[in-house]
C-alpha cells in the first residue's frame, strides 16, 4: 500500500467516514505533492526546524511518538496549502490542521521501521543512496 493510501485512512479514521476516499486521496495528494511525495524532503524539512528535530526522529523509531499540534502542520506546510487541503475536503482550516497533526505522525512512524524507511518508501528517496542522505541530515552528518 502506498504512503498516499496509508494517509486517507489514517485521515478518513480522524475526520469521518463521511469524506469520500477519492476526496482525502486528491487533498492529501495535492498537500504533499502528488502521489510519490518525497518523504525524505518532509523528514528532512522538520529536521531544520529546531523545534521539530526531535519529534520528527521519534516517529522514525520504533517508540512513543511525539505530537504535533496543529500550528506546527500549519507550520511545515503553509497556512495557504493547509487552507487549500480544508476547502477541498469542506472542512474547516482547524479541523483539518487536528487531522493532519494526528496522521504526520502516525504515516511517517508506519512508513520507518526502526529509523529505517520501508521498501515502499525508498524509491521516493533515491534507494539506499537517499537514505543515506536522509540519515545525514537526519543526524547532522
Amino acid at each position: 500500500m502506498d504512503l498516499i493510501q496509508i494517509g486517507v485512512q489514517l485521515l478518513q479514521s480522524q475526520l469521518g467516514n463521511n469524506l469520500k476516499t477519492n476526496d482525502i486521496a486528491s487533498a492529501l495528494s495535492g498537500l504533499l505533492g502528488g502521489k510519490d511525495f518525497d518523504l525524505a524532503s518532509l523528514v528532512a524539512k522538520m529536521q531544520g526546524n529546531a523545534g521539530l528535530a526531535s519529534m520528527v526522529t521519534s516517529w522514525l523509531g520504533d517508540g512513543a511518538n511525539a505530537a504535533i499540534t496543529g500550528n506546527q502542520v500549519m507550520d511545515i506546510f503553509g497556512k495557504d496549502k493547509v487552507s487549500e487541503f480544508a476547502s477541498k475536503l469542506n472542512i474547516d482550516t482547524g479541523t483539518a490542521s487536528k487531522g493532519l497533526a494526528d496522521m504526520l505522525p502516525k504515516l511517517i512512524d508506519k512508513a520507518s521501521s526502526g529509523g529505517s524507511l520501508l521498501d515502499s518508501a525508498m524509491s521516493s528517496i533515491g534507494g539506499a543512496g537517499g537514505l543515506m542522505g536522509m540519515a545525514g541530515k537526519l543526524f547532522g552528518k
